[in-house]
């Protein structure tokens, strides 16, 4: 049983990577579209740096649907070890053959906990480049 638990701790850890990963995505967008809002402010609410920050978002978005998406791959590896004999256990981290048990990177790309988090600031950047004629007047 050592060595199930051995793996399955293996496995634990990367889901706990990619988590931590798209929690560290969210932060750095957040701080790089402020960023690029407080320089324009600075620069006579000069739209080039608004209109930047969608480029950012949309990067990490699909970055975080890349990280979301391994960690239901991984998931699904977990769930599969956890069902096996302790003596086929061979410690692969290989997740190819449970692809087709996950939805497409581009789906989880759209899934509801990205979409709340990402499309709110894409509003409010598109909100902020319609309000840039009548702030900077």
């Amino acid at each position: 049983m050592e060595s199930k638990i051995k793996h399955l701790e293996f496995i634990q850890n990367t889901i706990t990577r990619m988590a931590s990963n798209s929690f560290l995505l969210k932060g750095w967008t957040v701080t790089i579209i402020v960023g690029l809002f407080a320089f324009a402010n600075t620069q006579d609410m000069d739209s080039t740096f608004i209109i930047l920050s969608i480029f950012p978002t949309v990067i990490f978005w699909l970055l975080d649907g890349f990280f979301l998406h391994q960690e239901k791959l991984f998931i699904e590896l977990y769930n599969h070890v956890r069902k096996q004999k302790e003596e086929v256990i061979d410690f692969t981290m290989d997740t190819s053959e449970h692809k087709g048990n996950v939805s497409s990177w581009i789906v989880v790309c759209f899934s509801k906990t990205l979409r709340l988090f990402y499309i709110p600031i894409i509003i409010v950047i598109v909100l902020a480049m319609l309000a840039l004629p009548y702030l900077s007047q």
